[in-house]
């Protein structure tokens, strides 16, 4: 299927490994010029090396913390002077510590927001007039399926994920005058980095080995496995195509059908 992404321009954040590189390759295969963005030079510049001898498509690392207003403006202006057009952003950053409400102190409040909620705002702030020239702009935040059921010992990025449902939501309606589409993607078990480090964690804290807390996660969804990040983000790019032009304001797990809520 053609997704006319060919000659388009995107940011994706969080993009040297797991599900934003996955991302990031995936539009790359589909002939999008791609800005990847992360705190690690080494690994940054490996992924848009990689990606690009893969796809044969143009792809620019910028070194980036996405908890950074700065960097985040820096980011913005590269990929314009790169590219000369910005169509698509996504939204992605690593996860916050896992703790409960107890251990976690002002600090890690308000780095949780900076780099789950405000860099979503800050990044399409300082996109949004790219957007609106291209017509078909899209914005894409990467989220989790905390935000339609919470997790344990994740209050963090239960309560900052949400905040981003809910801007992206109001942004659907603010921006649909100008051919912008703004959705939210909530991966389930993802078989990534981060999810293993929680899996390793919930195994020390249960005294049982990391294979039987992921036979007993497996087990909780239907589908019985964990999903890929390449699962997230063939949904990613469907959404940033001209192929979806008309959904908007949606908030869709992939989760292999393991989440329990309804809405």
């Amino acid at each position: 299927m053609e997704l006319g992404l060919r000659g388009k321009a995107a940011i994706v954040g969080g993009a040297s490994k797991g599900i934003g590189r996955a991302i990031a390759l995936g539009l790359a295969r589909e002939g999008c010029a791609v800005a990847i963005a992360a705190r690690g030079r080494a690994a940054l510049e490996e992924a848009a090396r990689a990606i690009a001898e893969e796809t044969g498509t143009t792809v620019l690392p910028v070194v980036c913390d996405m908890a950074r207003y700065d960097d985040i403006q820096r980011l913005v202006r590269e990929a314009v002077g790169a590219f000369g057009r910005l169509d698509i952003v996504v939204a992605n950053a690593g996860g916050p510590p896992t703790g409960l409400f107890e251990e976690l102190g002002e600090e890690a409040w308000q780095l949780a927001l900076d780099q789950n909620l405000l860099s979503a705002v800050r990044l399409v702030r300082e996109a949004l007039p790219h957007l609106r020239r291209s017509g078909s702009g899209r914005v894409i935040a990467i989220t989790s399926i905390a935000v339609k059921q919470p997790l344990d010992r994740l209050v963090l990025s239960n309560s900052a994920r949400l905040g981003v449902v809910g801007l992206a939501k109001t942004l659907s309606r603010e921006l649909g005058p100008y051919g912008i589409t703004v959705n939210t993607v909530c991966p389930g078990f993802i078989a990534t980095e981060r999810l293993m480090t929680l899996l390793e964690e919930r195994a020390r804290r249960a005294g049982v080995s990391l294979e039987e807390v992921v036979r007993r996660e497996e087990a909780h969804v239907p589908l019985g496995y964990l999903g890929e990040a390449e699962d997230v983000a063939n949904l990613v790019v469907f959404l940033a195509s001209e192929k979806a032009r008309y959904i908007s304001g949606t908030t869709v797990q992939v989760d292999g059908g393991g989440t329990v809520a309804v809405f």
